[in-house]
């Protein structure tokens, strides 16, 4: 396949004088809103080399960050995770053990009622 069209994902950092993240803003060139840059306090980023087959991942959060805001982020990406999981392999039986751990994620950080089961 050749290219057809490019899409720009633009990732600014702001750093305190001890260099620790105060502030994160992000654009892209395809926002259908016509936004611009959008402060964000987190995010992931995970990308696979293509030749080593290896991962590289960069994990930043800003001061502002609050532990349950964490807990609500983490609980989404996991999520998201296992469905992108089962998108992309079509593996039922472990995208359904990962959302059996978001599940439990989400009931330990209480960002979930708690289902009542009781554990074994």
């Amino acid at each position: 396949m050749s290219v057809k069209h490019n899409s720009e994902i633009k990732i600014k950092v702001g750093l305190d004088e001890a260099k620790v993240p105060v502030q994160i803003d992000w654009e892209a060139s395809d926002n259908p809103n016509g936004e611009g840059a959008k402060e964000c306090k987190a995010f992931l980023l995970s990308i696979f080399d293509k030749e080593t087959k290896d991962t590289m991942k960069i994990d930043i959060w800003t001061t502002e960050m609050q532990i349950n805001e964490m807990d609500r982020f983490f609980f989404q990406t996991l999520r998201a995770m296992a469905d992108t999981y089962y998108k992309a392999t079509q593996n039922q039986k472990l995208a359904s053990q990962m959302q059996r751990f978001v599940q439990f994620f989400g009931e330990e950080t209480e960002i979930l009622p708690k289902s009542g089961k009781e554990e074994a």
